[in-house]
């Protein structure tokens, strides 16, 4: 089986996920507050009320839990003949011949804050500066619909086929992804040691 290079993981997914998880954990435990709240008021048993707030808040708890695992499972690696893309509901390989060529370039040109509404605009924030590796394809290996569903817009600069990846170490990324484009390994394999008699074995035998 081909070595495959570095895992990277993608920025863009991890960040909406962080955004979200921390946000459900509260609201499940808000709601269990209320459920508690509404099973002890005026020391009344009334069940179709805690039994609504405890049952949301536990869906919340869940939903804050499968986010903060699930953040760290998005990821891109390069391999000899292909890159693979990975997210935890989607996951596809683009072959290097699928790959035109590579360009960098920093998140906010690509997408200008000012073209976007307010609450997006606070999300994208962090990452604007970062630089990102725009994959131009000659086609997509799986539907467009299905990419644009289930990733964010911003791995989306137009409707041409592409993806912006945008990963901690963009110059490692793209140094492995053009090296094993080329046909070569970004990190070839260390000499072995020479055993320490080897020198002396070469001495003539009287």
């Amino acid at each position: 089986m081909a070595r495959g290079g570095t895992k990277f993981p993608l920025i863009v997914y991890k960040h909406f996920l962080n955004r979200w998880w921390t946000p459900m954990f509260a609201m499940g435990l808000g709601l269990f507050a209320i459920a508690y709240w509404q099973y002890t008021e005026l020391g009344q048993f009334v069940p179709l009320r805690w039994m609504l707030f405890a049952t949301l808040g536990g869906v919340a708890i869940l939903i804050g839990i499968f986010f903060l695992i699930i953040r760290h499972i998005a990821y891109v690696q390069p391999f000899p003949t292909y890159l693979k893309f990975v997210t935890p509901f989607l996951r596809f390989n683009i072959s290097h011949k699928r790959i035109h060529k590579t360009l960098t370039t920093e998140m906010r040109l690509l997408f200008p804050p000012k073209s976007m509404s307010g609450w997006v605009r606070d999300i994208f924030a962090p990452l604007a500066s970062q630089t990102a590796v725009i994959i131009e394809l000659k086609s997509y290996p799986i539907s467009p619909v299905l990419l644009r569903l289930f990733l964010s817009r911003f791995f989306f600069k137009d409707k041409t086929p592409h993806l912006v990846i945008l990963v901690k170490d963009w110059m490692k990324f793209t140094t492995e992804l053009d090296s094993m484009r080329a046909g070569g390994d970004p990190y070839p394999p260390a000499p072995g040691r020479q055993p320490r008699n080897s020198i002396l074995s070469k001495l003539p035998r009287q």
